[in-house]
């Protein structure tokens, strides 16, 4: 059995709205921390900071939440990438593996009219938004994500590192990493001599 055409960009569908969910979860429960983006969605390839900081056109929580497909690998033993040799005759029970990066950014401080820093307080601020998100975010792909996938144990995947991003211009954010085991699919019958 092949793998769904649209199997890739399920997963990333799945782990968007799980984060986006978490997001908005947290906003209602700690005081100041803004909730989900009005910029959430997934794109192809590593993503513009180009949405950090816009009014997304009245809405209430600017920022950028993005979800991109980084590479897809062969494994025998999950999450390690397989070096074997695949020919026609040999077909090893291996599955495709697939590793997501999830990218969240949130406007950073930056200098006053007058060319002044940001403050200590602002710092502290934004400092706070981030360790919350980064919270959040973990908290995403630990709990609701496993739970999208079919089958009894729900997606096979492993954290990689979370990152601070930035501050660069006026973004600041958290980077995580995600590798998923796409569903299992051995070789056609007939095919194994």
């Amino acid at each position: 059995m092949a793998l769904s055409p649209l199997v890739i960009d399920d997963i990333a569908q799945q782990l968007l709205e799980c984060v986006c969910a978490a997001l908005t979860e947290t906003s209602v429960k700690v005081d100041g921390q803004p909730g989900c983006p009005c910029v959430a969605c997934v794109v192809p390839g590593k993503p513009a900071w180009d949405n950090c900081t816009s009014d997304c056109s009245g809405a209430q929580t600017p920022g950028q939440l993005t979800v991109n497909l980084d590479r897809l690998f062969p494994t025998s033993a999950f999450p390690a990438e397989t070096k074997d040799v695949l020919g026609s005759r040999n077909c090893l029970p291996v599955r495709q593996a697939a590793e997501y990066v999830i990218t969240l950014l949130r406007c950073a401080p930056t200098f006053t009219e007058n060319g002044c820093p940001p403050s200590c307080e602002e710092q502290a601020e934004a400092a706070r938004i981030v360790h919350v998100d980064a919270t959040s975010v973990i908290n995403a792909v630990m709990c609701c994500f496993p739970d999208t996938g079919s089958g009894r144990r729900g997606h096979q995947f492993m954290m990689g590192q979370l990152r601070v991003l930035g501050p660069e211009g006026q973004c600041v954010g958290v980077e995580q990493r995600v590798t998923v085991a796409l569903p299992s699919c051995g070789c056609p019958a007939g095919d194994e001599s």
